[in-house]
């Protein structure tokens, strides 16, 4: 610096203009850098988004998220690969084989060994959904691997259960032979039949949740597989093309499926399915398709329900709110804005202080609709509470009406985050429903090879590690159990399945609620 001032006064000059041509093009990188970034963090004093990558990690919902993930684990079916769980090997190894295909893979649905297409088809989606919005948090809390090296033990399982393109096999095992047994899956002997749906006997929404399925994983691996997610979008599309052209309830087709998941109908499935292939190939005419006469039929603009493996509506409002909220070309489009404002309906019945809030919750605020797998809805509904709050921040949307009254994205949040913290113990039973967190959790989860040991021989009527007083051998890790009743109590019972059974597709649902919550982070203006 002294040398420089010594220098004769033009030199000097010609110093100072260059120090601040290159502070001023420093500055204009930093500018661009955070203009160009996809990814914004957001203060917690306000609602606008600061331009910063993803904040530091919550621990509580970093950890819970690790604990969640694990379950899937405990789920696969098939030859284990890398396997950390020490009471699971590998097992329906000859699933598929009567039809000369594999369909060793997948996961077992919930307590038992069943694999129906159906719920396991909108698992993937869900947790495609997550990564895709939350990819990147999902990686601060070193958790993206494992969420996604799930995924795809899901969807290579679907992609063998289409050997055709209006072929898909959408069942392994028969729901009565299966639970007639109570054995470990490892030591399965029992037959496992299969069921498919084709042209004669179509099956639109299995075929269109599985065209869903794919077409979201495709997003997800496109970077880092281009050739594996050419591949899912190329069975997306074929799917789709037969849901849509042999249209026919599988619940009424095949008649056996009613008593586990009967299906209300397949309209939901259509538009659900053609939204998510509009992501993964920005094709208008997919757009064309929810938009336009089969909106009007399915849509059911106005009227919000419940996000689940039956009806996914409130999903695909507010998927599609994404484009409204980051493509201006799209976003003028009337239909479009009718699914952003049922989607807006949906945010205003769940948001506690709305003068449009759902009654249906109990007395501590978690949202209840069902005896029966009660954390299902709350958990679905928060994960589109975190994600809507989330576009909002993006888009610098300030607020959403409630009849009379308007409502931020901190709001949505603060909701999603009630609904969290009730499952991890911020509830009048002091417990965790996410078996493995916390101090007090279910201990008779109703779930086959968690309840006998690993080194035990039953055979199929292994009835005595169901009945036994003594807690489960195997801890279930990562499991949500079904929940507590209206009344908030909750009876810890391996036969009471409404509250103690576990299913993979509440898993997928928690995992996209705790990595929205894991950080702050506004999300992606697009998926490609």
């Amino acid at each position: 610096m002294g040398k420089m001032g010594e220098e004769k006064k033009s030199g000097g000059c010609m110093g100072w203009f260059i120090v601040l041509i290159v502070v001023g093009e420093i500055a204009l990188a930093l500018a661009l850098g955070f203009t160009l970034r996809n990814k914004f963090h957001h203060d917690d004093d306000g609602d606008s988004p600061v331009p910063r990558p993803p904040g530091p990690v919550a621990q509580k919902y970093g950890d819970a998220l690790k604990i969640a993930l694990q379950f899937f684990d405990i789920q696969k079916s098939g030859k284990l690969v890398n396997n950390e769980i020490s009471w699971r090997g590998d097992s329906g190894i000859d699933d598929g084989k009567e039809a000369n295909l594999d369909l060793s893979k997948g996961m077992y649905d919930a307590g038992d060994h069943m694999k129906f297409g159906f719920p396991m088809a909108y698992t993937a989606t869900v947790l495609s959904w997550a990564i895709l919005e939350y990819g990147d948090q999902m990686n601060k809390a070193n958790q993206l691997d494992s969420a996604k090296d799930s995924l795809k033990w899901i969807t290579d399982y679907l992609i063998n259960a289409h050997p055709e393109p209006n072929v898909l096999y959408i069942q392994v095992g028969d729901p009565d032979i299966d639970h007639s047994c109570w054995d470990r899956p490892e030591g399965m002997t029992e037959k496992r039949p299969l069921i498919q749906i084709n042209a004669s006997t179509p099956g639109t929404e299995v075929a269109a949740e599985t065209a869903a399925a794919m077409a979201s994983a495709s997003l997800v691996f496109k970077s880092s597989d281009s050739t594996y997610s050419n591949s899912l979008l190329k069975h997306a599309k074929e799917l789709f093309t037969f849901a849509d052209k042999h249209r026919g309830s599988y619940s009424e087709n095949i008649p056996q499926v009613q008593k586990y998941y009967n299906s209300t109908g397949y309209g939901d499935e259509l538009l659900w399915a053609a939204s998510w292939l509009y992501h993964a190939t920005k094709d208008q005419t997919y757009l064309d398709y929810v938009v336009g006469s089969n909106g009007e039929t399915y849509a059911n603009w106005g009227s919000p329900t419940w996000f689940s493996w039956d009806d996914k509506r409130p999903g695909t409002q507010v998927l599609l709110s994404r484009v409204s909220f980051f493509n201006s070309k799209a976003a003028t489009d009337a239909s479009l804005k009718k699914y952003r404002k049922t989607a807006e309906a949906v945010m205003c019945g769940l948001l506690p202080k709305s003068p449009t809030a759902t009654s249906s919750r109990t007395r501590s605020g978690l949202i209840w609709i069902s005896d029966w797998n009660a954390l299902q809805h709350p958990v679905a509904s928060a994960f589109l509470a975190v994600v809507y709050s989330d576009y909002m921040l993006t888009s610098r949307t300030q607020k959403i009406q409630c009849d009379s009254a308007s409502f931020s994205a901190k709001d949505l949040r603060k909701f999603a985050l009630s609904q969290a913290n009730y499952v991890l113990g911020d509830n009048p039973m002091k417990m965790s429903y996410l078996v493995g967190y916390g101090d007090k959790y279910s201990q008779f989860v109703h779930h086959r090879g968690a309840s006998i040991p690993a080194d035990a021989t039953t055979g199929c009527k292994g009835w005595q590690w169901l009945e036994s007083d003594q807690p489960n051998p195997n801890v279930a890790m990562g499991a949500l159990v079904g929940g507590p009743f209206l009344n908030e109590s909750f009876v810890d019972d391996r036969n009471n399945l409404m509250q103690t059974e576990p299913s993979t597709y509440n898993s997928a649902a928690i995992i996209g609620l705790l990595s929205g919550l894991v950080t702050t982070s506004s999300v992606a203006t697009s998926f490609t």
